[in-house]
Order: structure tokens, then sequence, then C-alpha cells
């Protein structure tokens, strides 16, 4: 037997590139399906949201000014060190969610499979839902995406890692900044991947991680005049919740994805989250002329 004592792993918020404590100072007990103790996380207060919708709109110029290849390339590096930490997750989701090894293997897979396929798409979105649009005149007349901004994210509740990658990864492949309150009652594979994050060149603050109460994180940020969009994944079925925080979030005009039932996290997302926090462009410009034939180009 060994007589070393166990070194028990301090679980910290991700914030502006950095991992504070609650400013609470409050933690809540993490436990297994089973009701076994896995960890304290810190219970977020909301000084701590207030915070992450600065770190999250500082962020943001550079990130939507990045070039959509940059983008993927940073979201691709997300997926190389999540290969390499591998078992760490498998560990973690199994713990969390209560499944084999096997079976949170294939959700760590799922996951890390999810970001290469958002990398792959952030130069090739804009092709999709831009283009030329026809009119009457001499003029190119162009659509294009744009970012909408500072997202608030409430992670899914039951699948604490492949649906919270597949939640994030389309907010920001589009150049959006994403405040994420992770699942309640299974929050430790979140912060982690904010230790992932944080070491994958994704600048600090274009992701910021909170744990604790979700009704008591998403209300001020659901309120906040500097939050652009909300998608109200985690609120589940609770349609009381989803309800309240849809009308907190009109109080700016806040684009709201409301909670849609997933049967299959791992099934091919589609682009629906991506368009989700677009906004369209459009932009008109005169042809001119050529020659003396008064010619278009």
């Amino acid at each position: 037997m060994s007589d070393r004592l166990s070194v028990f792993k301090t679980y910290k918020l991700y914030v502006g590139g950095k991992f504070p404590r609650s400013e609470s100072g409050r933690v809540y007990e993490v436990t297994d399906p089973k009701g076994k103790w896995l960890a304290n996380a810190p219970l977020s207060s909301r000084k701590d949201a207030r915070d992450a919708v600065v770190a999250a709109r500082k962020a943001f110029g550079g990130w939507s000014g990045a070039t959509a290849y940059n983008r993927g390339q940073i979201l691709y590096r997300i997926a190389e060190m999540l290969e390499g930490r591998k078992a760490q997750f498998v560990h973690e989701v199994a713990d969390a969610e209560g499944l084999s090894k096997s079976k949170a293997a294939e959700q760590v897979n799922a996951a890390i499979d999810r970001w290469v396929w958002y990398a792959g798409w952030t130069d090739k979105i804009a092709q999709v839902v831009g283009g030329g649009n026809p009119v009457a005149g001499p003029y190119f007349n162009l659509s294009s995406p744009e970012p909408t901004g500072v997202v608030t994210v409430l992670a899914p509740q039951e699948s604490s890692f492949l649906g919270l990658v597949s939640v994030v990864a389309p907010v920001i492949a589009t150049g959006n900044t994403a405040i994420v309150i992770a699942s309640e009652k299974s929050p430790l594979p979140a912060l982690s991947l904010g230790e992932v994050l944080a070491t994958s060149d994704l600048p600090g603050g274009v992701v910021n991680v909170l744990s604790g109460r979700t009704a008591e994180i998403a209300a001020p940020l659901a309120a906040h005049q500097d939050v652009n969009a909300i998608d109200l994944a985690g609120a589940g079925t609770d349609d009381g919740l989803a309800k309240e925080l849809e009308i907190a979030a009109a109080d700016n005009l806040k684009r709201v994805l409301r909670p849609q039932p997933v049967d299959d996290w791992s099934a091919t997302p589609g682009i629906d989250r991506m368009t989700a926090f677009l906004e369209t462009k459009t932009v008109w410009h005169p042809t001119g002329s050529l020659g003396a034939s008064g010619s278009g180009y």
C-alpha cells in the first residue's frame, strides 16, 4: 500500500483566459449518479457573470476580426489538445454521467471530432449563407454573414461534454465570443475544458466557463445589456425558466435560441447552431460601365 496522500484537483472558473475562484468564495459538492462525491466546484455569482461579459466583450473585436482560416486553425488545435488529454476526459465523463469507460470514450471521441468538424466550417459558412443577389440596376448586391457578438450558452444538463462542445463550438467558429454556464450537476468536464482552451492558442475571453446554479447565473446574463444572444439549451424541460430568460432577453432584443430536444448529440449537427448567431450584412456597389457601348461588369 502507498503511504502518499492523494492530490485532489481544485476546479476553478475560466474567465478572460485566467482561472479565478468564484468571487463569492462559495463552492458546491459535485457527485456522480450514485451520490459519490467527486469534487467541489465553484458556485458562480452575479459578479462572476458580469466579469465574464466584460472579458467576452473585450475579446470580441480581435476574435471576430481574425480570418476565418485562422479561427479554423485554432479550433483544430483545440481538438489536438483534447486528443492528448483524452484519458482525463474519459475518466471525468464516465464519473459525471455514470457511463462505462468504453461509452465515455465514445462520447469524448465524438466531441473531439465535433471540434474538427466545426474547424472545417469556419471558412466555408460564408459561402453557404452569403452570396451575390440579383437586383434591377447596375449594382453589385452582396450579402455576407457577421457574428452577432457576445453569446451566453446554457450547456446541456445531461450531456456534460459532447453536448457542451456541440453548443459552444458553433458559437465561436463564426466569430462570436461565449459565456458558458456548465451543466449544474456535471460541471467538471466543462471546467477541465477551460484548461485545454487556455493552452490551445484561443485568445483569453473568447470562451468563459462558469459553474453553479444555472438559473442563478443565467438570470443576470439574460438581462445584461452587453450580451447579444442566448442559447437556452441547458434550460432543458424547464419551460418556466426558458420563458423567464426569454422575457429578460427581450429587453435589449437579444437573439434567443430556445431549447430543442436532442435525441443523440453525436448525430451530424448541421449548420443551424452556426446560423442562429449570425447577422447578414448587405452591401450595394455600383458596377460602373465599360467603354462606349455602356456595357456593365
